[in-house]
């Protein structure tokens, strides 16, 4: 069966932008080269830093780079928009502004099924960077579902790891300030851990956790799939 052709919008790591051609390639059933999904990747690493747009408000804007790599997918045919960066779905507007190509967002398929597992009213623990908190990104989409999300009192902690797997790769130091993060949060009463950073998807399927732990880079490579085979 011919599958549509997915375009990523990459570089926002480019180990995550690996990780989720990894993670479709896996989830896919296939007999042969022919039965995997297309992918049309821009692994752009130039992308202006979300972190220095959002946090420092020093740096330059990254909609502009982000809404004319949407347009050179859809040129390369794409049929299909993801994006491996949880804090570049800020930007999700001016992506879909530039392009009749469908967008499928991390954001509001991550909310989505988690409200389809966790009752309305829960907490939600967010670990990402602390852009995604003050841009209010899950706020917004789990609210509209009944649900609340909730951040550390001090996320510092999670933009160091950020950095550091961005500098240096996974590591163990970095997956044990994950794991006291999640144990804060569920302490806080979280009922269910979103990891809604790409740097920290490198690393999610060994996070242990109370509570149930879902990756917001899963959600969306298999929203991807749905759509590659639809």
């Amino acid at each position: 069966m011919t599958k549509r052709k997915i375009g990523i919008l990459g570089g926002m790591g480019p180990e995550a932008t690996v990780l989720m051609m990894q993670r479709i390639i896996a989830a896919t059933k296939a007999a042969d080269d022919c039965d995997h999904v297309p992918m049309i990747v821009d692994n752009n690493t130039q992308v202006p830093s979300r972190i220095d747009a959002l946090i420092h408000r020093t740096g330059a804007d990254p909609g502009p780079v982000l809404a004319s790599m949407a347009q050179g997918l859809e040129r390369a045919g794409a049929e299909a928009l993801i994006m491996p960066c949880n804090t570049a779905h800020h930007y999700a507007a001016l992506i879909k502004a530039a392009t009749p190509v469908p967008f499928l967002s991390m954001i509001e398929c991550s909310c989505a099924q988690i409200a389809t597992e966790i009752p309305v009213g829960s907490k939600i623990g967010i670990l990402a960077s602390p852009a995604v908190r003050l841009t209010g990104l899950f706020d917004r989409a789990l609210g509209e579902l009944g649900l609340r999300a909730c951040y550390l009192a001090d996320d510092s902690s999670l933009l160091q790891i950020i950095q550091s797997v961005k500098a240096q790769g996974p590591s163990q130091e970095a997956l044990a300030g994950l794991n006291a993060a999640g144990q804060a949060l569920v302490a806080d009463g979280a009922c269910c851990l979103l990891v809604a950073c790409s740097e920290f998807s490198l690393q999610s399927r060994d996070i242990t956790a109370a509570v149930p732990v879902v990756d917001s880079l899963d959600v969306v490579v298999a929203e991807a799939l749905r759509f590659a085979e639809g």
